[in-house]
């Protein structure tokens, strides 16, 4: 029978044991299962928290690479919208610049449209201003 009495620390373990080298086997024995169990707490701990740091490093490169589509998605829409201001843009300075070259040739238009209505009369009243003329010359 060993029975244990004394301070935590395991150096320091007084015993109480009929037989004292059976007594220090039996410490031994009891100090190195000590050891080995907290080794392997420890190990289990380490292998449980790896596990754990695992999963959530794949957590978290899952919702990083979720992230990274969603941005790159956005970049390809503005770039998207972009172009299309760029394609409205054009569209507008092309409009812009077919509205001038339209109302100079509306401008001219309106000038030969004048100039064939009122071209036979200004013709026709030149023409009895000059009879009227060299009449006047004449006589």
């Amino acid at each position: 029978m060993v029975c244990f009495v004394g301070n935590t620390s395991f150096n320091q373990l007084q015993f109480i044991s009929p037989h004292p080298t059976k007594s220090r086997f039996l410490v031994d024995v009891f100090l190195l299962s000590l050891v080995a169990v907290s080794i392997f707490l420890a190990t289990d701990t380490f292998i449980r928290r790896d596990t754990r740091t695992q999963k959530n490093i794949s957590k978290l490169n899952d919702e990083l690479y979720e992230v990274h589509q969603i941005m790159t998605r956005n970049v390809q829409e503005v770039l998207g919208v972009g172009e299309k201001l760029d394609q409205v843009s054009q569209m507008s300075s092309r409009l812009t610049s077919d509205t001038r070259i339209y109302a100079d040739k509306a401008r001219d238009l309106n000038r030969q449209a004048l100039i064939k209505k009122w071209a036979p009369v200004a013709i026709v009243v030149g023409f009895v201003i000059l009879l009227l003329w060299a009449k006047n010359k004449i006589w």
